[in-house]
């Protein structure tokens, strides 16, 4: 049986000067989970929060934590993010895959992200220690990039090898990309200015979700 559809608004797109309201706000419009990006300036060139962050993020949210950390040593910090409040931790098959033992030892879900130039192959190695696999869409660093198709067949793979855990698809996705990427097989959603940049987050996440829910229900 395949998860539901989820839409998870991408915090890296909102006004951090503001950033309690806005989780409010986008939690009342209908986020199922806050994405929350992680970078070290290393692994991405780009920084962005730390724990410090996620753990203020946990006393105000309530929704889960959908934290993607994009860092080069994932062992050494993941169990920290998951105390920080993490519900899911995300950390790269390009960096140290063998923190997914230790994001499920400290009780959060297990994340497995692959970068567009990398083979989804080996992720089938991996797939009895993951909850959900994050196929990105754009290179990792910087929000507001344009979406690549050329991903969704890694997104095909992963349902063709029997997996029905959940997929999430991260980069340049809006209400024009949405379906396709359901029909791939991708259930979770990671939308950071198609949510934040709209004048009405409400049914922007109300209109991603129909698309989703019916591409992602179709032929199935």
């Amino acid at each position: 049986m395949l998860p539901p559809v989820r839409i998870a608004p991408s915090l890296l797109s909102a006004d951090f000067v503001r950033l309690a309201d806005e989780v409010r706000k986008v939690e009342e419009a209908g986020a199922d989970w806050l994405h929350v990006d992680v970078m070290d300036g290393h692994f991405v060139p780009n920084l962005t929060i730390g724990i410090p962050v996620v753990a203020a993020l946990k006393k105000v949210a309530t929704k889960p934590l959908d934290v993607h950390i994009m860092i080069t040593d994932p062992i050494e910090y993941a169990e920290r993010y998951v105390r920080a409040g993490a519900s899911t931790l995300t950390c790269h098959l390009e960096t140290q895959p063998d923190a997914l033992a230790l994001i499920r030892s400290a009780g959060a879900h297990a994340g497995l992200a692959v970068n567009p130039e990398t083979d989804v192959a080996p992720v089938r190695d991996w797939l009895d220690q993951v909850d959900m696999v994050l196929v990105m869409s754009v290179h990792p660093g910087f929000g507001g990039q344009k979406f690549m198709p050329e991903v969704l067949p890694k997104i095909e793979k992963l349902r063709a090898w029997g997996w029905e855990g959940d997929i999430q698809i991260d980069g340049g996705i809006s209400t024009a990309t949405v379906g396709d990427a359901a029909a791939a097989g991708a259930n979770v959603f990671v939308a950071g200015s198609a949510i934040f940049g709209s004048a009405d987050w409400a049914g922007t996440i109300a209109a991603l979700r129909e698309t989703a829910t019916a591409r992602f229900a179709g032929g199935r």
